[in-house]
């Protein structure tokens, strides 16, 4: 009788313990977020290539040897300010030639003049044919024309003697000097004695793809392109050192087409330069805003990639976590921007994700604002 009591009370005890390893272990605790609205922006780059408003290679018009050079490479020069002397000497020979030339000219006009006048009254009294008058009429005419191509002689060396002179035709930098002191220079080499670049403004060209050329327009309002560009904002030059340029510039042009071999179209945005920081030549990146109204933002934190695919860990009203795939349109700081998937008012957990799977329990503790963005 003893040995049963024994044998009872120890399967009790067994049962009990059994009973005790057997319940389930408390949930976990998470940190867990409710997802807000917010108004966004985020940011595009293209690459851009910069050019001054205008590089004009500076070229001979008369062929002479270059007798000075009063610039040096990189110097800044003002409109009208002399850079290159050509040897004037046979130009200003020219001229004095042409000028003796119109001289004579004018010295048979006033010859045959005479001629005519001395003929008129005695055609008249018939004293002379009416033939010899016609005949110095016309030698009249040959020595006006004689005498205006003369003048036009003139007026040709004086150009040609201007020539040797040569100018800046707008303000801006000299590049590089190929020619030197004493070189014969003409009219059709191929190099170029010296390029300006006026780069007091410059533009920055850089092309969209036709999506995004066709979301990039229909934001902005206007009849037509004029207004459109006023209504857009302002545009980021990110230079090639990651640095962003000090002033921010304007859309002002778009191609009138789209290139087909690439289903681009260029657009050119306009930066000011009085410092001269920038030079034809540069490249950079053009930096576009996108305003998202509305927008759900997710940490980027709080979501797990696999397989290409992002996803978050929502947690039902019952503290049940599900792995859900969202889609994204772009990223903000340290956000990601959901076009779908999760909405306004779902909680996700925020942190620790890597140690749940799908359908477990969890202890949620809220994490506020301020400690999220700590976290962050």
């Amino acid at each position: 009788m003893k040995s049963s009591i024994l044998l009872i009370a120890l399967f009790i005890a067994g049962c009990s313990g059994n009973q005790q390893n057997n319940a389930p272990a408390p949930a976990q605790a998470f940190p867990v977020i409710t997802l807000n609205e917010s108004n966004e922006t985020t940011y595009v780059e293209y690459p851009a290539s910069v050019q001054g408003v205008s590089d004009i290679d500076i070229r001979p018009q008369v062929s002479g040897i270059l007798d000075k050079i009063y610039v040096a490479e990189g110097a800044r020069v003002t409109k009208g300010q002399p850079l290159f002397q050509i040897s004037p000497l046979p130009f200003r020979e020219a001229l004095n030639t042409a000028k003796a030339t119109y001289q004579g000219a004018e010295a048979a006009l006033v010859s045959a003049k005479l001629e005519v006048e001395k003929l008129k009254p005695l055609v008249s009294n018939q004293v002379v044919s009416d033939f010899q008058l016609k005949t110095a009429m016309a030698a009249e005419q040959l020595a006006k024309a004689n005498t205006e191509q003369a003048r036009a002689g003139v007026e040709a060396a004086k150009i040609n003697l201007g020539y040797t002179t040569i100018a800046a035709p707008v303000s801006g930098f000299i590049g590089r000097l190929p020619k030197k002191q004493g070189s014969l220079v003409g009219v059709s080499d191929a190099l170029a004695l010296t390029t300006i670049s006026d780069a007091h403004e410059v533009y920055a060209y850089f092309s969209l793809g036709e999506d995004d050329y066709i979301d990039f327009n229909s934001k902005y309002q206007g009849k037509d392109a004029a207004e459109r560009f006023k209504n857009m904002p302002k545009v980021s030059l990110i230079l090639a050192d990651k640095s962003s340029y000090a002033s921010q510039g304007r859309i002002d042009m778009v191609d009138g087409q789209f290139n087909r071999q690439t289903g681009s179209i260029t657009l050119r945005a306009t930066f000011p330069n009085e410092a001269g920081v920038l030079k034809s030549g540069n490249t950079g990146r053009i930096r576009l805003g996108k305003e998202h109204s509305q927008t759900v933002m997710v940490p980027q934190a709080s979501t797990v990639e696999v397989q290409d695919k992002l996803f978050v860990f929502t947690v039902d009203a019952k503290n049940q976590v599900s792995k859900q795939p969202i889609q994204i349109i772009g990223a903000s700081g340290t956000n990601y921007l959901v076009q779908s998937g999760v909405k306004k008012g779902d909680r996700i957990v925020f942190d620790g994700i890597d140690k749940l799977k799908e359908g477990d329990h969890i202890q949620p503790e809220q994490v506020s604002k301020d400690k999220q963005t700590a976290l962050n």
